[in-house]
């Protein structure tokens, strides 16, 4: 049964849309509800007090009610912290958001997600430009998790044999974890694997994650992105592609 009021909602912005002359529609992820849909009445007009607020990459409080699919907006205040990124980190920003709106289901809480979310986006905006790969493969990490989607990281799937820490393995959309093929991409070590596999466990998993995985940015990033494309159902992010064709400029 649906929430009729919430108020003071942890939130973040992931996407707006036009919905009429001044009012926008609003896909936000809350801490406590997850993604919800929301009406922001009047938020376009230039005395509107949402206008200045309804940033994405913002950490928000937000009041709403309503029972049904689109709830309405009532309240929205900066949550502090740190200003929006820009550059490139802004379009990882962004690729964060998509991921979210393709991955995760309406209404279906992640409040361990959410706090990895803000902790990433803050990354971002902190204009530590080496800290953008290794951040973005550990969010994907925990999203992948998050969603039911990622294998044990510390078994082969097929057969759920232990890993050995000196051979290479690889993660495919359909397989899972197996022993590195001479056509694959790219692989890890088992005892790599592991590392992800135990930091993953930690009480603080995203900053855990994103440590033992700092050097293995390169070789997880061919194996989640083809993951992440299987489970997204084949269609191409557009954010992906945006920064491919920025790339070729």
């Amino acid at each position: 049964m649906a929430v009729r009021r919430v108020l003071d909602e942890p939130a973040y912005v992931l996407h707006r849309y036009d919905w009429s002359e001044s009012s926008l529609i609003l896909d936000v992820f809350t801490r406590r509800h997850g993604r919800v849909a929301l009406v922001a009445k009047g938020a376009k007009r230039p005395s509107s007090s949402f206008r200045p607020v309804l940033l994405p990459l913002q950490a928000l409080r937000l009041a709403f009610g309503g029972d049904g699919e689109i709830r309405t907006l009532k309240g929205a205040e900066w949550g502090g912290g740190h200003v929006m990124p820009t550059g490139d980190a802004l379009l990882a920003g962004y690729y964060l958001n998509e991921l979210l709106q393709r991955l995760l289901a309406r209404e279906d809480a992640h409040p361990e997600l959410f706090d990895a979310y803000g902790q990433a986006v803050a990354l971002l905006a902190s204009e530590h430009g080496e800290a953008l790969q290794p951040v973005l493969r550990a969010f994907e990490l925990l999203l992948l998790r998050e969603t039911g989607v990622l294998p044990a990281l510390d078994l082969q799937t097929a057969t759920l044999a232990p890993l050995h820490a000196a051979t290479q393995y690889t993660l495919v959309p359909e397989g899972g974890l197996r022993e590195r093929h001479g056509d694959d991409r790219a692989g890890l070590s088992g005892a790599q694997w592991t590392a992800l596999h135990d930091a993953l466990q930690d009480a603080a998993p995203f900053m855990a994650t994103l440590h033992a995985g700092a050097h293995l940015a390169p070789a997880l990033k061919p194996q989640l992105r083809t993951l992440l494309h299987y489970h997204c159902g084949g269609a191409p992010l557009h954010t992906r592609q945006l920064m491919m064709d920025l790339q070729a400029l």
